[in-house]
């Protein structure tokens, strides 16, 4: 059976084993590569993600970010909201909402301040 075509966001990160270990936390497995320019690849299911090293990301300026799109999506809420991480600053999970363009999703900053959003469509 053939794959069907896919897209892995590659996000930044000032430490790659800090990230996987914020991520296992949500059920995410992962692996790091190269020293002493990390890479990390985390999957979750289906979904995969990876980060490469970049030292000098400050946080609250960063723009990188990716869309997850899942079939569940207030199952996969329910395992972020049980990390009780805050719904503001750098990290943070914000509510699970119905938004008006049709999709119902919820958005994970990560320590990185890389934008995780997490929906499925209505």
């Amino acid at each position: 059976m053939q794959q069907p075509d896919l897209a892995i966001p590659i996000l930044p990160s000032r430490s790659v084993e800090n990230t996987v270990d914020f991520y296992r936390q949500f059920g995410f497995d992962g692996e790091i590569w190269g020293a002493p320019h990390f890479y990390g690849i985390l999957t979750r299911g289906a979904v995969e993600i990876h980060f490469f090293t970049h030292s000098e990301l400050k946080p609250a300026e960063s723009s990188a970010g990716c869309y997850i799109r899942v079939q569940n999506v207030d199952e996969i809420y329910q395992v972020f909201a049980k990390a009780n991480l805050p719904t503001v600053g750098i990290p943070r999970v914000d509510h699970l909402e119905n938004k008006t363009w049709g999709m119902r999703e919820f958005a994970v900053v990560d320590s990185d301040g890389n934008l995780i959003r997490i929906g499925q469509k209505i």
